[in-house]
């Protein structure tokens, strides 16, 4: 399986960070040993001492497809949850002030604690879903699907022009403003539609 991050999908957060707004999703990778399940520690690295949370909306894909329609994406998934994209700010920086890729600083180990999955059904409507994140019980994230820039359709009909979406594929479809930093000892809770479903400690 893989993991595929969208970057700037939310106008106010690719304000926030000084980036222009895109006008085709902009993509990036994650290996699947980012990965952290069930509420397990994120352990802080290491080689970064300015470590951010991204909270987003995370797309399982259910069936394999190649080139999909946007009409008919939505065929390829049938459950969401929530993901936290970690990025180390500093080696990003670095590695963008030289013009160079920057998955040092999004694909490293434990960089993608996940939440369980959830039936699509289970929701009135995908395309207005509210997610937030509490960072140490404050607030620091607050979004809303209807404030993506480009659809779920949208970005699996796009990713998949360019390669062929696998059944478990993961998909992070982006970040709403308030990206922050974390520390050793903070505790981070993730809410989708009010309900709680991510709770795990920074170690």
């Amino acid at each position: 399986m893989k993991i595929i991050c969208i970057g700037r999908n939310y106008v106010a957060h690719a304000k926030e960070l000084n980036n222009e707004v895109p006008t085709t999703p902009v993509f990036f990778m994650k290996p699947d040993s980012a990965l952290v399940i069930s509420n397990r520690p994120f352990f802080y690295p290491d080689f970064s001492s300015d470590v951010h949370y991204e909270l987003e909306v995370v797309v399982r894909i259910d069936r394999l497809g190649r080139s999909i329609e946007e009409k008919y994406a939505n065929r390829y998934f049938s459950e969401i949850g929530l993901g936290v994209d970690f990025t180390a700010r500093d080696l990003q920086m670095k590695q963008k002030e030289k013009g160079l890729p920057w998955e040092i600083a999004k694909g490293f180990d434990y960089s993608a604690p996940i939440s369980e999955f959830f039936p699509l059904k289970q929701f009135k409507d995908i395309h207005n879903l509210s997610f937030k994140l509490d960072l140490n019980s404050k607030t620091v994230q607050d979004g809303n699907t209807s404030l993506m820039i480009f659809s779920f359709e949208k970005i699996i009909s796009y990713v998949s022009r360019y390669m062929t979406l696998k059944t478990g594929d993961l998909i992070f479809t982006g970040t709403p403003a308030g990206v922050g930093p974390v520390a050793i000892n903070d505790r981070l809770e993730a809410y989708l539609e009010g309900e709680k479903i991510m709770d795990f400690p920074v170690k």
